[in-house]
């Protein structure tokens, strides 16, 4: 059964189609309009797998309201386009029509399975509007971005810890060759050398407290 786009209750969409605007724009012709992804330095593609009828006014909706950093939405009509799709182009996010998840459960895993590192985004076409989706997106885009910035840092705090467990234990087994006196002399310069790096590497890891403000 096919279905149209509702496009009588989004005012969004319903101006774009009356007004006969373009259905996508390039990025690089567009304002920049503070939504989603504007500080990501990246340009997105979106891909809507959808069988509704009138899914590409929605995409070019979509497109203008998510702003500069959209380059398009692409519109797959069911699974095999959008596998094709996934194939051929990287996008920032996959938006499934809840329709086809119904009726093609099968089918909507293996668009997961070559959606890589898009975001899923799962929305029932029959009740959202063009303006809707546009905040689904824009969360779960957000949404990514704070992931990735807790998994940056629980990387650096990571290597920061292993790096300051190396630096310890390299100053202390230099420190306790030093003081074996059966240790000849010019390993013992060397040594001094290696500890002396290691004492300053150590201090330069270490957390300094923020310098107080002069009165």
């Amino acid at each position: 059964m096919t279905h149209e786009w509702p496009i009588g209750r989004d005012p969004v969409l319903r101006q774009t189609v009356s007004a006969g605007m373009p259905l996508s724009k390039p990025a690089q012709n567009r304002r920049a309009s503070g939504t989603a992804g504007q500080n990501r330095g990246e340009i997105m593609r979106i891909l809507i797998v959808t069988g509704m009828e009138g899914a590409e006014n929605c995409a070019g909706t979509l497109a203008r309201l998510l702003g500069s950093d959209c380059e398009a939405c692409e519109v797959a009509q069911g699974r095999r386009a959008a596998i094709s799709a996934l194939k051929r182009t990287e996008f920032a996010a996959v938006v499934v029509d809840e329709g086809i998840i119904d009726s093609d459960a099968a089918g909507a895993d293996m668009i997961w399975e070559h959606a890589g590192l898009a975001i899923p985004v799962q929305v029932n076409f029959a009740l959202s509007g063009a303006q809707r989706l546009a905040r689904e997106i824009r969360m779960a885009l957000n949404r990514r971005d704070r992931e990735r910035a807790l998994a940056r840092e629980a990387a650096a705090a990571a290597m920061d810890s292993e790096l300051k467990s190396t630096v310890a234990g390299l100053l202390l087994h230099s420190q306790l060759a030093l003081a074996d006196r059966e240790v000849p002399q010019p390993i013992k310069e060397k040594l001094r050398v290696v500890a002396d790096l290691a004492g300053s590497l150590r201090e330069q890891l270490a957390p300094h407290p923020p310098s107080q403000p002069r009165m």
